[in-house]
């Protein structure tokens, strides 16, 4: 297992413990595949994507449905892709991706939390060099998969040799998850559903620089990313904080 199923596992229950904020994130993102693509999965390969996470995530085909015909709507708020970055407590760098319809009132709330931990906010790009950018894709393993075999074909995308495998208990499944370069995200996708795969993928940022914290600063940092993550339209929190021992 590498260091991204590490991080990836300590974020699954922030990010996704609320089912009714999942819910409402997850509608965000179709409305952004829909208004970018079309309402057809069969045409719209983001949208398709997106809607295998849904599934992952227990959402009803009745809430998917929904979204993607208000997301057709004339009167349906255009929503935007906004990344803020910034230092919070102890110096630990903070991503934050968010959703929006309104970048006025979004920054303004991601920048009150900053200023109540005494962070301070970057400009766009300051980070990056803390954070490799990936592309993720997720989808369950089966008998006849050769994981050596499969990343050999997907080689030509810069795919990574290092993957994660998933076991869940309450599903009685396994996933596999693949890391690889942003720019070939519709190829690796493409190729992955070619091979008859049911593909959850999305974009991520996996720390290189892990920074050290002892019990109270940890408590500090994750108040922090708790209140970032209460804002709607916050999608995800990164942070470069080293993961708590198990």
């Amino acid at each position: 297992m590498g260091r991204a199923f590490e991080f990836r596992k300590a974020r699954k229950m922030k990010r996704w413990g609320n089912m009714a904020k999942t819910f409402t994130r997850l509608g965000k993102q179709i409305a952004i595949a829909v208004k970018a693509g079309g309402p057809d999965p069969e045409t719209n390969s983001t949208l398709r994507s997106i809607i295998a996470t849904c599934k992952r995530e227990n959402m009803p085909k009745d809430n998917i449905d929904r979204a993607i015909k208000n997301a057709m709507g004339k009167d349906q708020s255009d929503y935007k892709e906004v990344t803020y970055e910034g230092y919070g407590p102890h110096g630990i760098a903070v991503f934050v991706d968010t959703l929006t319809d309104n970048t006025t009132r979004t920054v303004a709330d991601v920048r009150s939390i900053f200023n109540k931990f005494n962070g301070n906010m970057g400009t766009t790009g300051s980070l990056s060099f803390l954070f490799d950018h990936k592309a993720q894709f997720t989808f369950k393993k089966n008998d006849e998969i050769d994981m050596d075999e499969l990343i050999l074909d997907l080689i030509d995308y810069n795919v990574e040799d290092e993957y994660d495998e998933d076991y869940d208990e309450d599903k009685e499944e396994t996933t596999i998850t693949l890391y690889g370069d942003p720019k070939s995200y519709a190829q690796i996708q493409k190729a992955l559903e070619e091979k008859g795969f049911e593909v959850a993928g999305e974009f991520t940022y996996i720390p290189n620089d892990l920074k050290d914290v002892d019990a109270e600063q940890r408590a500090t940092i994750d108040k922090m990313v708790e209140k970032l993550e209460e804002f709607d339209d916050v999608q995800t929190v990164y942070t470069n904080m080293k993961p708590e021992e198990a």
